[in-house]
């Protein structure tokens, strides 16, 4: 069961689409809201579902991932405390087009598809959000198309890792991805094998770009040397 506490709309405080929202509006949200414990590595739905709901992911972490015909698994992105998914089949109507499953224990609130677009409705804000998430989608999407199109298994590498890099935040030339994708991850987001993924990454440990710290974090010690690498390849 999960704590009343953590049902109410100050658990919807934590989430960045709903942002600045009234009490009232965020009481309403709440109270509309099924609310779920999931444990780690669990699916929350698969694709080609029909339920539309959207998930709002209080706390713990998700993956958004698919499978091949052949069995491969491709790796989209991963979701943080904070961020929402799922929007997609409830804006559109359509079965999910991708799996979700938790990397660790979530407390997830999973709002109505009908109630998600009343909430875009009536409240102009979390609207003009959705259409900046879903740019910045399209714009994620393009350049990943143009990267499995055009740039060979290295580069691919660089700029993925480049991405994690500024994701995690970078400060002064250094940034520390922690938790690191396995392997394994890796290579479905740049839709290789995870030994041509370990080869690069221990060719990038011995130039000094990259450097373990612990068995969880990786530090990319020269994130100035990986734009060059991507750079060059891609002419910019």
């Amino acid at each position: 069961m999960t704590a009343p506490a953590a049902r109410s709309s100050l658990a919807l405080r934590r989430i960045a689409l709903l942002d600045g929202l009234g009490d009232a509006c965020l009481d309403r949200i709440a109270a509309e809201c099924d609310w779920r414990t999931i444990d780690a590595r669990k699916p929350v739905f698969t694709r080609a579902s029909a339920a539309g709901e959207v998930f709002f992911l209080v706390s713990g972490r998700a993956r958004i991932t698919t499978y091949s015909a052949n069995g491969r698994e491709v790796t989209f992105r991963d979701y943080e405390a904070g961020e929402h998914f799922g929007d997609l089949s409830a804006i559109d109507g359509q079965p999910r087009s991708a799996d979700v499953v938790t990397l660790e224990p979530s407390l997830l609130a999973c709002l109505p598809g009908e109630a998600f677009l009343a909430l875009l409705r009536r409240e102009p804000v979390v609207s003009m959000r959705m259409m900046a998430n879903l740019t910045l989608l399209v714009r994620r999407l393009t350049e990943r198309v143009i990267e499995l199109s055009t740039l060979g298994v290295q580069t691919r590498l660089h700029a993925e890792l480049l991405r994690l890099a500024q994701a995690a935040g970078v400060e002064g030339n250094t940034a520390r991805i922690d938790p690191a994708p396995a392997h394994a991850v890796l290579a479905g987001k740049i839709s290789t094998n995870r030994e041509q993924v370990t080869r690069e990454l221990s060719a990038l440990t011995k130039r000094g770009v990259l450097r373990k710290d612990g068995p969880h974090a990786l530090v990319v010690a020269d994130v100035r040397e990986l734009e060059a690498l991507v750079a060059e390849v891609r002419g910019d």
